[in-house]
């Protein structure tokens, strides 16, 4: 319900922040360093490395590369060809950074990086607003450390961005509660970042926040709220941001012929057909739904034990929510909310591992919000324990485990190459984490340090958790957590690089780089989220020995497409010219070389190129 507030404190709080004082602000500074020196150690330092990677993370970089290559910032191109699929922010955001900085690794993950340092800001005020100071710094330490976020910001994928935009718009809506009219810049700020939602993963930055604030205010008896929030204005404001790049994909990508245009292709195959399942072409697997959820819980990871505990201290009696709630109430029933939002929509559709990362601010959120008040009850301290107890358990049965696996393992071979470790299992790759199946003990002893020190590292760290807990000192328990977690994080990412060369064909797109001349023709035997790596780093047009298919399936029924997919006989011809043919394969004797002279230039991750003529 909204609170009465006096002309004075609207206009104050129509600025958004009120003056702290200087003990407050001294706490601020404090804590937003703390959340500094996490992202920067946790998230800045590994955006030198691994190689970008094939499929969804060279595509995309791909994508905005030729964005700055054409000066096209409406209608994006992956190949040569349209690609119409995704919403454009997070390819404009990369595109700015190659433009500043130019076309590097680093300047890739730049912009997602820096976009995570956002929801870690965003975060800490949004916690410290609903709860306290304390509060706002745990939620944004949970989410800084926790293990879903850093997985899925190793590749290009703007899951994390749409988290960020949420958390904005739970600000803008729980500022909006606490006046009787909110203020036109509450509510058009809360416009803005729907609006930025929508351009960064199109109609979900919609859905998610508005059925958020529908059910929080068909809880509460209070939806006449919705009535307060300048309906039009803003509207007007989410227009103006969002309508733009709509109205000008469509207008330069219109029905041609046979070739349905933008509107049909991007809201109703790549948003509609793919919720149910239905998408043209087929190519997404989906994960079980108790898999699904359960995942949701890990991806909090090792803060996931505090999370009943939290999600109890959130009010669900219907008499006490149609009453008075108090700012913390408010704010705890608006993020379990959230998160069940966003978890239940992908429960009825296809669905990725990553989908419900956006749904991890409100966890961590909820989580913050508990860890705060844990030292100020009795009872508190007790679930504190316990939960500490079952961390410790976890991680006692996983440490058995990976000695299980340290054993099992067998020390490599100098210069074995992992790929011959391996056992494949292509079933699975359109999983996110698919690959990570193929491990074999074999394999396994490549990984052996990173092992030894993530089993060190969670047994230290668990177990002093549990003594500190039991000491009354939850608050260095909690560092101790991080502390943990940046390590084991770190074990994560150098087991990334070293695994890397499965994922990525940078290896093979240097070795035909240093053989390349303009006119040579580069084929990708199979589809071309296999080896995107080569267009990205070669910056050449590639030829697929494929039908059409993936990701430039739409984009090669226009009559201006550049000619990309070969048959077997166009592909014979172009392998006896004059000129040099290359041919990435993840087979080792490829059918389509059978007749034809070829020699082997490289291999690397599974991976080979041939070529049709002997290079020096």
């Amino acid at each position: 319900m909204g609170l009465p507030v006096s002309q004075d404190e609207a206009n104050a709080e129509s600025q958004l922040f009120l003056v702290p004082s200087c003990e407050t602000a001294r706490a601020s500074y404090v804590s937003l360093s703390v959340v500094f020196l996490l992202w920067a150690a946790i998230y800045l330092a590994s955006i030198f490395s691994p190689p970008l990677l094939d499929d969804v993370d060279t595509i995309h970089a791909e994508a905005a590369r030729e964005m700055v290559l054409r000066h096209a910032w409406v209608t994006l191109h992956t190949d040569g060809i349209r690609y119409l699929e995704k919403a454009p922010l997070m390819y404009w955001a990369v595109a700015a950074s190659y433009e500043i900085f130019g076309v590097k690794e680093w300047s890739t993950r730049l912009p997602l990086m820096l976009g995570v340092l956002a929801l870690l800001l965003v975060t800490y005020i949004l916690g410290k607003q609903a709860y306290s100071e304390r509060a706002g710094l745990y939620a944004a330490v949970v989410l800084a450390t926790s293990l879903g976020p850093y997985i899925f910001t190793r590749f290009q994928i703007p899951d994390i961005i749409v988290g960020l935009w949420l958390a904005l718009s739970a600000y803008f809506f729980l500022r909006s509660l606490e006046q009787e009219t909110p203020s036109r810049w509450i509510c058009w700020g809360f416009a803005a970042t729907c609006a930025l939602n929508v351009l960064t993963k199109s109609l979900i930055g919609l859905v998610f926040p508005l059925d958020s604030i529908f059910l929080y205010l068909l809880i509460t008896g209070n939806l006449r709220h919705i009535l307060k929030l300048r309906l039009i204005s803003s509207t007007l404001v989410f227009l103006a941001i969002a309508a733009p790049w709509h109205i000008l994909a469509a207008l330069r990508n219109p029905s041609q012929g046979a070739v349905r245009g933008f509107l049909w292709f991007y809201f109703v195959n790549e948003q509609f057909l793919r919720y149910i399942g239905k998408r043209v072409p087929a190519g997404y697997d989906t994960v079980p739904l108790l898999i699904f959820w359960g995942l949701t819980v890990l991806w909090v990871a090792p803060w996931m034990v505090f999370l009943p505990q939290s999600v109890c201290a959130v009010c669900l009696r219907l008499r006490k929510l149609r009453g008075q709630l108090s700012s913390s109430q408010r704010a705890n029933l608006y993020f379990l909310i959230w998160a069940i939002v966003v978890v239940g929509f992908f429960t009825f559709s296809t669905r990725q591992e990553y989908y419900t990362l956006p749904a991890i601010p409100a966890l961590a959120l909820l989580i913050g919000g508990w860890l705060a008040k844990e030292a100020s009850a009795e009872s508190e301290a007790r679930a504190g324990r316990i939960s500490s107890w079952v961390l410790f358990a976890i991680v006692v049965f996983g440490s058995v485990l990976g000695i299980g696996l340290l054993i099992s393992s067998k020390p490599a071979a100098p210069g074995a190459d992992l790929a011959d470790l391996l056992q494949k299992n292509p079933q699975d790759y359109d999983l996110a984490l698919g690959h990570f199946l193929d491990l074999t003990p074999e394999a396994l002893g490549m990984f052996r340090p990173q092992l030894i020190a993530a089993v060190v590292a969670l047994l230290i760290g668990a177990g002093l958790n549990l003594w500190l807990r039991y000491r009354r000192k939850p608050e260095y328990g909690n560092m101790v957590l991080a502390g943990m977690m940046i390590a084991l994080l770190a074990c994560v990412h150098a087991a990334f690089v070293t695994f890397s060369p499965i994922l990525s064909s940078k290896q093979l797109a240097l070795a035909i780089k240093r053989h390349y001349h303009p006119g040579d023709i580069v084929v990708i035997d199979g589809q071309y989220h296999q080896a995107s790596t080569l267009n990205f780093y070669l910056e050449t047009p590639l030829r697929i020995l494929h039908e059409p298919s993936g990701n430039l399936w739409y984009g090669s029924k226009f009559p201006d497409a550049p000619r990309v997919f070969e048959t077997q006989a166009s592909f014979a011809q172009l392998w006896i010219s004059p000129g040099t043919a290359f041919l990435w394969t993840d087979q080792e004797a490829p059918k389509e070389l059978e007749a034809l002279p070829h020699y082997v230039l490289a291999r690397s991750g599974g991976k080979s190129i041939f070529t049709n003529r002997e290079l020096r």
